[in-house]
């Protein structure tokens, strides 16, 4: 395959702005009440398996076992609805990640659900997080850096 270009290197301001959400998102969910970076690292997978990214599938399970997650909730994130491993919580997240990565519209149950779980600015959060994750994905999956290479 032909080497893509560096789309840091050639599109630095752009990337930044990615880079600096990512900097938002790790400060609110280490800090949050409601959310955290557990759930955040399995919303930031989940998302990736939808999309098929396979260098973010790759840093985003490192991430997570950094992060002291276990690699059979890892392994069994892909099914998720049917694994008794996972909390109602990120039960609520892994729903919501995939109602929107899908392009469907949130219904009012699952609105509700979602802000009674999480509260209005966790809500918020992990929305432009899930959104960033799928942003990141399309960025990725078009230029192509080597898995394993960050």
């Amino acid at each position: 395959m032909t080497a893509r270009l560096d789309y840091f290197s050639t599109a630095p301001q752009a990337m930044e702005i990615l880079v600096k959400q990512e900097h938002y998102f790790h400060h609110q969910f280490r800090e949050s009440a409601t959310m955290s970076m557990t759930i955040w690292e399995l919303v930031k997978l989940r998302v990736s398996q939808i999309n098929q990214c396979a260098f973010c599938i790759d840093m985003h399970s490192k991430d997570a076992i950094k992060l002291g997650e276990q690699p059979e909730r890892l392994y069994g994130l892909n099914a998720w609805r049917d694994m008794p491993m996972y909390t109602d919580q990120e039960r609520v997240a892994l729903a919501f990640a995939e109602t929107l990565t899908a392009a469907q519209p949130i219904s009012e149950t699952q609105y509700q659900e979602i802000l009674n779980t999480f509260g209005e600015q966790s809500m918020v959060d992990l929305t432009l997080a899930i959104n960033a994750m799928n942003s990141w994905n399309r960025v990725v999956k078009t230029f192509q850096p080597a898995v394993g290479s960050f």
